[in-house]
């Protein structure tokens, strides 16, 4: 070693100080959605905080004109108490269901008093920001503009938009809006349902998870930790007939009702329906794979789960959580 290799020592050393720690592995998420109606009524007592990493209040949305008139002050103590849990919550906005107002809602000239009162909402009762679940016709030609704007109030307040996505809705989401959010939940279930009885089956197959995450990966490249992979604590059952209605049940009923049903992901019920849903040999490969090609799991929603050693959400966080 001659005399300028020692005097490069230093100077290296402190840049290795500065630079950042090389291929930092994102903190595994499990993000829960759990109603807001249950949190009103003091329902933390309820909530597995220590399970979870950020909780997503499903739905706070405005009436036609575009505000927010209920009375959340008993959200308060809730927030508090995920917070002392290192928990973060958000208001969930939109949902499954139809909901036309946005419509209106989001054109130019309604648009930034919406935002101003959403985010009213977020700062008034300490929230750590929004997740939009805006699905099917309400990712609109105004959904674009909405997410960008709404981003970027919620950012200067250190606030987070996360969103609900999925690859059925692939063609209405825009690269621009998509690259608003902290991390998107991708929901991988419902690719069928008692509103399709012809076409009866598993509606949240492993296969489906990697098709979803691959695509969002590989076609709109977002990095795995952006992603989180959205499970299902429920399930949906056909027949005997084609003609028989569907009907759905969440995790904790059918493991109830039919003892080793845990164990597998479908079960013939004594009146000839299947029901189709995820048990936890399933549930412990999609944790793998989302560990692999995702940062967490998104659960849809955690009061559907079971107790004890049934719980998925219990499975979830073992294994999820686990060091490699």
């Amino acid at each position: 070693m001659n005399a300028k290799s020692f005097l490069l020592i230093p100077i290296l050393c402190f840049s290795l100080i500065l630079s950042p720690t090389p291929n930092k592995k994102t903190p595994f998420k499990i993000v829960g959605y759990y109603s807001l109606n249950a949190a009103l009524a003091s329902g933390q007592k309820e909530v597995p905080f220590k399970k979870l990493t950020h909780l997503n209040l499903w739905f706070l949305n405005p009436d036609s004109a575009g505000n927010f008139t209920g009375d959340l002050s008993g959200l308060i103590p809730f927030v508090k108490a995920a917070h002392r849990k290192n928990v973060k919550v958000l208001f969930s906005i939109g949902g499954g269901s139809k909901q036309n107002q946005y419509h209106h809602l989001l054109q130019d000239d309604k648009r930034p008093a919406l935002i101003d009162s959403l985010v009213s909402e977020v700062l008034r009762y300490g929230l750590d920001g929004v997740d939009v679940d805006l699905e099917g016709s309400n990712i609109d030609e105004n959904y674009e503009k909405f997410v960008v704007e709404l981003a970027a109030v919620l950012k200067a307040h250190n606030k987070l938009i996360t969103a609900a996505i999925a690859i059925y809705y692939k063609d209405q989401l825009t690269d621009k809006a998509l690259a608003q959010y902290d991390f998107v939940n991708v929901m991988s279930y419902d690719r069928t349902g008692p509103w399709r009885p012809e076409k009866p089956g598993p509606h949240s197959l492993y296969q489906h998870a990697v098709e979803d995450l691959e695509y969002f990966s590989e076609i709109r490249k977002i990095p795995p930790g952006r992603m989180t992979l959205g499970v299902p604590f429920y399930g949906y059952g056909y027949g005997p007939e084609i003609t028989s209605p569907a009907i759905s049940m969440n995790f904790r009923e059918i493991v109830t009702s039919f003892p080793g049903a845990e164990l597998v992901d479908e079960w013939k019920m004594p009146d000839g329906k299947i029901i189709y849903y995820n048990g936890i040999p399933t549930m412990k490969q999609k944790v793998s794979l989302a560990r692999e090609k995702a940062s967490g799991i998104m659960i849809w929603q955690i009061q559907g789960d079971a107790e004890g050693d049934k719980s998925l959400l219990k499975v979830i966080n073992k294994e999820g959580r686990k060091k490699k």
